[in-house]
């Protein structure tokens, strides 16, 4: 997706603003994953909030069952609607890893451990992957996806963002070195909440 389709997306969505405030339960133990979608959903009228709850995750190799299962299970408890982020990062040179087992990798391993097993590497092609499932107590749940593509850098760079952010780069650039105010308007999560406003806006989604 490149900036001028972000921007006609944007622009689409600004103007069709939710004008009555939600209050809506974002799931989340990570503080970074916190408050970007906060800052993302706020000026379309969510009130955001956070719960550290942590509900049984399904084991899956795809991303959306995993956080539509979570996102069943935590608005049926809590009876407001929320939503679950489940993310991943995917490099092509090792098949896909760790993408859904990224949350793992990222405590167990880390960045450098990472950048240990790309070492060498000439293809350092990687994406993230995005699945936000969001769920109304006692039915069921939707998701939206969002992608953004990049490369592995070759070391850490930047002191912004959180997780992976250091190690992907994105038009030469990574996310720790971009800040949070560019990052917001381009990564895959915004991407991702992008989908969910244009469905909860009553926006068609523009063909690209």
């Amino acid at each position: 997706m490149t900036h001028e389709t972000d921007k006609i997306k944007s622009n689409k969505i600004k103007n069709n603003k939710i004008k009555n405030k939600t209050k809506i339960v974002f799931v989340t133990g990570n503080k970074g994953k916190f408050i970007e979608i906060k800052e993302i959903l706020e000026p379309f009228g969510f009130e955001v909030l956070q719960e550290k709850t942590d509900f049984p995750e399904i084991q899956a190799d795809e991303l959306e069952p995993i956080a539509k299962a979570s996102a069943k299970s935590a608005a049926d408890f809590f009876k407001i609607p929320v939503i679950v982020d489940d993310s991943g990062l995917f490099i092509e040179a090792l098949n896909g890893f760790p993408g859904p087992y990224s949350r793992f990798v990222e405590d167990k391993l880390g960045n450098q451990k990472v950048l240990k097993l790309m070492k060498g590497e000439t293809n350092r092609n990687a994406y993230f992957k995005t699945v936000i499932a969001y769920c109304e107590p006692n039915k069921e749940p939707e998701a939206y996806s969002g992608i953004v593509k990049g490369k592995i850098a070759h070391e850490e760079r930047g002191n912004e963002g959180f997780g992976y952010d250091p190690i992907f780069e994105y038009e030469g650039k990574t996310f720790g070195e971009l800040g949070n105010d560019v990052k917001n308007k381009i990564s895959h999560r915004r991407r991702a909440i992008d989908e969910f406003l244009l469905k909860k806006s009553g926006v068609r989604e523009p063909d690209f």
